[in-house]
């Protein structure tokens, strides 16, 4: 099996969007997830632990 991991960011990408929050575990997508969130302008709060980051959609953007 295949792991596109530029799909898995989208698609957490997709949740920040829907106002949900999102957690990535590796350095790869959590660097895809920023990128994207950049490219379009939205507005999150990033909490990194040890194990992976949490992306939390800014309340302003919902």
């Amino acid at each position: 099996m295949i792991i596109n991991r530029k799909e898995i960011a989208r698609a957490k990408v997709r949740k920040i969007k829907n106002g949900l929050s999102a957690f990535a575990e590796t350095q790869e997508v959590i660097d895809l997830v920023k990128k994207e969130l950049e490219k379009e302008n939205i507005p999150v709060h990033i909490d990194q632990t040890a194990q992976g980051s949490w992306f939390i959609p800014a309340k302003n953007h919902a």
